[in-house]
């Protein structure tokens, strides 16, 4: 049996503690999803701030490159999500595990403490490194929006100064005490809700985006890039990974699925449902500026009303989503360093870690590519496939070893790469 208190804390005496299984829509408990909730369920915990960033990437990798390594990486995080299913079923039978609801109870059935804690490593890494993304966005949007910059320029205006510090500082350090606030709220009950205001807010602004693409295009066709330089293809590959991270949610939503046997399929549909999104948003956003398309694709709207409103709702549901995403972060660090207790100095340190981090990173899109190689890599591809491996070496065939084995050493090469090329974007001077 796995240990409760080891994968949760204790903030309520009434009600579970928030944990990595916490679902986004609804309750287990209440009652069993549905087909279009599973569906609904899937899109949420997948779907995020990452999208914004893919026309800039269709522009550095090509965009028929970028097409074929998003619906690549949608295969890839499809199947490795059911690797996970496969071994839970293996290892939940009477003679052993009778509850494995999260991936770090997963990773504690297969390995013990080592398991657990590689993945509790490689949650901690992705979702600080979702909320430095977050962080940095909003201050290039805020940056973009109140101070003026060069015509036709990928950059801020950096020369410009708010009490000595540059404007994306200025309002990165301007969330800091808001935010404090924020992540002292010890359930994620209360936060939840938030999750689902976040992708109506994405949603209508890639609707809002698409619909000035498209009118961009058909006044203007600008060059385009079919395809990038090979380095360029391990950068766009790192945001894909990163736009499609949602691995350790796999187990909890397959637990409240009503109809269990019909979850491949629904998780499967759902996957090539935003592999088509993300491609088709990427490409246009690309096709419609071209050469000028900046980090954040909604920079490129322009000063208008419309395009204000979009880009400060973008802003308000990441800074309200914030807290949600660093919650399992908040949950490794107190049951590893407070047995389990609520801490309101660890969340305010791990705050002022994250903002730190994106005060000293220049741009969105490089840092998407960071995360996703770094830490999505790992997270999504290389544990699921190892913990397959070793539950299954007994009695799989050859084949079976060999797609195990070549899934990990791909995640492994395609992390090391990805990793390598973004950080060397990162350090370059952009001109």
């Amino acid at each position: 049996m796995i240990n409760n208190k080891e994968a949760g804390t204790s903030s309520n005496n009434h009600r579970p503690p928030a944990r990595e299984s916490t679902p986004l829509l609804g309750k287990p408990e209440d009652s069993l999803s549905s087909q279009p909730k599973t569906f609904a369920n899937v899109f949420i915990a997948v779907v995020g701030a990452g999208v914004l960033g893919l026309p800039y990437t269709f522009k550095r990798s090509g965009w028929i490159t970028s097409l074929i390594t998003i619906f690549s990486v949608a295969a890839l995080t499809y199947h490795c999500m059911m690797l996970l299913i496969h071994t839970r079923k293996k290892l939940e039978s009477p003679l052993s595990f009778s509850k494995i609801s999260s991936f770090g109870d997963l990773g504690f059935a297969v390995c013990g403490p080592v398991g657990r804690f590689a993945v509790d490593i490689m949650i901690v890494l992705s979702q600080a490194g979702f909320c430095v993304g977050y962080l940095i966005f909003i201050g290039d949007t805020l940056a973009n929006l109140f101070h003026s910059t060069p015509p036709n320029s990928n950059h801020f205006n950096l020369s410009e100064k708010i009490w000595g510090i540059s404007p994306k500082s200025f309002y990165i350090w301007g969330c800091f005490p808001f935010q404090l606030g924020l992540n002292s709220i010890p359930t994620l009950t209360l936060l939840a809700p938030l999750s689902i205001f976040a992708d109506i807010v994405d949603l209508g602004a890639m609707g809002v985006v698409i619909i000035e693409d498209v009118m961009m295009i058909v006044d203007k066709w600008p060059v385009v890039r079919a395809f990038g330089s090979f380095s360029m293809f391990f950068y766009g590959l790192g945001v894909a990974v990163y736009s499609f991270e949602g691995v350790g949610m796999a187990l909890p939503l397959e637990l409240e699925m009503k109809d269990k046997p019909k979850f491949g399929r629904t998780l499967g549909f759902t996957m090539f449902f935003i592999a088509v999104m993300y491609g088709s948003f990427g490409a246009l956003g690309y096709f419609a500026f071209g050469e000028r398309t900046k980090e954040i694709i909604t920079a490129n709207m322009g000063k208008g009303v419309m395009s204000m409103l979009v880009q400060l709702g973008l802003c308000v549901n990441l800074f309200f989503t914030f807290p949600l995403m660093m919650n399992p972060v908040y949950e490794v660090f107190e049951r590893r360093c407070c047995e389990g207790r609520y801490s309101l100095w660890v969340r305010w340190v791990v705050v002022l870690g994250v903002s730190l981090v994106a005060l000293l990173v220049p741009n969105f899109a490089d840092f998407l590519s960071l995360v996703g190689s770094s830490t999505c890599c790992a997270l999504g591809f290389v544990l699921p496939s190892l913990f397959h491996y070793i539950a299954f070496k007994e009695e799989m065939g050859r084949k079976g070893i060999l797609v195990d084995v070549g899934v990990m050493v791909l995640g492994v090469f395609l992390g090391i790469s990805g990793t390598w090329c973004s950080i060397s974007e990162i350090l370059s001077v952009k001109v």
